[in-house]
């Protein structure tokens, strides 16, 4: 059957009540008056873009066949980027100034101080994924190359985001880094939240499922197989049971640890160095150093002395 026409005055009867504030529970807390940017899915993904392949030439960008070729490239993303830099954190930042209590000049200065800040934390930043990059490829057997592990591995994919993102949560910058972050999450299936605290050769193999919470610390050299939970085992309330913010929940991971696939380990509890966790666990106390945990029939798991 066919559907009866809308008649343009329907539709501006509509448009009406849908502009109305009145009916407008989630308003959009933009500074539009003011000239103000709003955020943009599609400039975050192009930040992370930009940003990726200034660090890792050709593995994000084209055109560097010849050195000079890379330099013009690589000049342009870089104007490029500060430029989208500054609008998507002046966005930011209006964004969550709901009442407008800071001059939108201060908002502007701050994001080009911020952008030019990042910019000129890349090189530190690419040092640190080389960690990411090589730990991968060296705990990976099937993995015949680094240059294969940055173009095809999703755990490397995701760790670059978080990376990109966990700069811009140093920086105080409000809402993007949580974009970048949920951009990484539906691409890959790994959902790291920025604020998280990762240390160097970070390594998460396969990667589907895998979730870290904004408070965790994860020390150096640490894997994670797929399906692996840094989680919250419940959440502080106020007088009107909201959640209090800010709280550590997460767990924190030492030096040197290896988590197995489809762990879960809750609350803020400390996995202690070399330590060693077993597939498919509910972990909820802490760890000692060199300690591991294993499945063991008749039992949830028991504990294996690392010097036996």
């Amino acid at each position: 059957m066919e559907q009866p026409s809308t008649s343009h005055t329907s539709i501006d009867s509509i448009v009406d009540r849908l502009c109305s504030l009145d009916d407008i529970r989630h308003v959009c807390p933009s500074r539009r008056h003011e000239g103000a940017p709003l955020l943009s899915n599609a400039s975050v993904r192009r930040i992370v873009t930009l940003a990726s392949g200034l660090m890792f030439p050709g593995f994000f960008n084209e055109n560097v066949e010849s050195e000079a070729v890379m330099r013009s490239t690589m000049t342009l993303a870089c104007h490029e980027l500060r430029g989208l830099l500054v609008h998507q954190i002046t966005a930011g930042l209006s964004f969550a100034d709901t009442d407008c209590s800071v001059p939108f000049r201060e908002i502007e200065a701050s994001a080009v101080s911020d952008a030019d800040i990042f910019i000129n934390r890349l090189p530190e930043l690419r040092k640190l994924l080389d960690t990411d990059i090589d730990a991968t490829y060296m705990a990976d057997p099937a993995a015949t190359s680094t240059q294969e592990v940055i173009t095809c591995y999703p755990g490397v994919k995701a760790t670059i985001s978080h990376r990109i993102a966990h700069e811009l949560v140093k920086l105080g910058v409000p809402v993007l880094p949580r974009m970048i972050s949920e951009q990484a999450h539906s691409d890959t299936g790994i959902d790291i939240h920025p604020a998280a605290t990762i240390g160097s050769g970070f390594v998460i193999d396969h990667g589907t499922g895998v979730v870290v919470g904004a408070t965790a610390i994860i020390g150096d050299h640490v894997t994670i197989y797929q399906g692996v939970t840094l989680g919250a085992r419940s959440f502080v309330t106020d007088e009107s049971n909201v959640p209090v913010k800010g709280i550590p929940r997460h767990p924190i991971i030492g030096n040197n640890v290896v988590i197995y696939a489809n762990s879960t380990i809750l609350g803020r509890i400390t996995i202690g160095d070399r330590a060693v966790i077993g597939g498919n666990l509910w972990v909820t106390r802490d760890v000692a150093p060199g300690e591991k945990l294993i499945q063991a029939r008749g039992e949830n798991f028991r504990s294996i002395d690392s010097g036996k």
